[in-house]
């Protein structure tokens, strides 16, 4: 019998983003009719709008939702590590983050220059409503770049994810690009 090996640390979002943290609450994501599954690799034109990111949990319990590209701007060199695409709090429990929450860093979506990267979308449970810091404005690169799960996490007394999931993208050549 094969023993389950966790696709989070095979993936190396273990690690990389985040510790080891056990799943608490259920998770689903999907850009358009692509459902997403850990590991499974999405093109670029495909998530281009912001995902459809269901949460899990009764309806007063409050989740933080962060995506980060721990791959920029190359795998083999990580010096942007971790490019955040995404940030949005005060999520309830069972709503689409993209439409329950409240945005602080807009959804940009992935633009891998060179290699596979991967975009790991990590849930946090809130212990009260955040009151929501302003918007990195403008939200550049410069200032997504080197984001840290782990530092965002601690200075918002977040503690460990509760769900954690990711995909892989690479950069599309302009035939091959779709649109959905």
């Amino acid at each position: 019998m094969a023993a389950h090996v966790d696709p989070l640390v095979v993936g190396r979002v273990i690690g990389d983003v985040v510790d080891l943290f056990v799943p608490t609450v259920a998770v689903s994501a999907r850009f358009g009719a692509k459902d997403l599954t850990n590991g499974c690799e999405i093109k670029p034109s495909v998530a281009a709008a912001a995902p459809a990111v269901l949460i899990a949990g009764r309806a007063n319990d409050l989740f933080t939702l962060v995506m980060t590209d721990p791959d920029a701007p190359s795998p083999s060199e990580p010096t942007m590590r971790e490019l955040l695409h995404w940030l949005v709090v005060n999520i309830p429990g069972g709503a689409d983050a993209s439409q329950g929450g409240e945005t602080v860093v807009p959804y940009v979506g992935p633009r891998p220059p060179v290699g596979i990267h991967r975009y790991v979308l990590v849930v946090y449970q809130q212990k009260a409503r955040v009151t929501a810091p302003p918007s990195l404005a403008p939200a550049t690169e410069a200032t997504r770049a080197r984001f840290s799960n782990r530092a965002f996490a601690d200075r918002h007394d977040l503690g460990l994810p509760v769900a954690a999931m990711f995909f892989n993208a690479q950069k599309e050549t302009a035939s091959r690009r779709r649109h959905y």
